[in-house]
């Protein structure tokens, strides 16, 4: 059977432990950028699941000097 897996590069959205992986950031720290940019585009839950739009969140990483 084929490994149907898309690798994390080329997804759209990511979990919180992808996101953390892909972005070198740690849980704690993405949770807390999350919570501090409540509402912006980049924020997208599925029910209680917290995704991170990729391409927006790298466009809001771009804006930031320090975390």
């Amino acid at each position: 059977m084929r490994d149907k897996s898309v690798p994390i590069k080329d997804k759209y959205m990511l979990t919180v432990k992808e996101a953390t992986e892909y972005f070198n950031l740690g849980e704690n720290k993405l949770r807390r950028i999350v919570e501090e940019h409540k509402g912006e585009p980049f924020i997208f839950y599925n029910g209680q699941r917290l995704l991170i739009k990729r391409k927006q969140f790298e466009k809001i990483l771009d804006d930031i000097d320090t975390i």
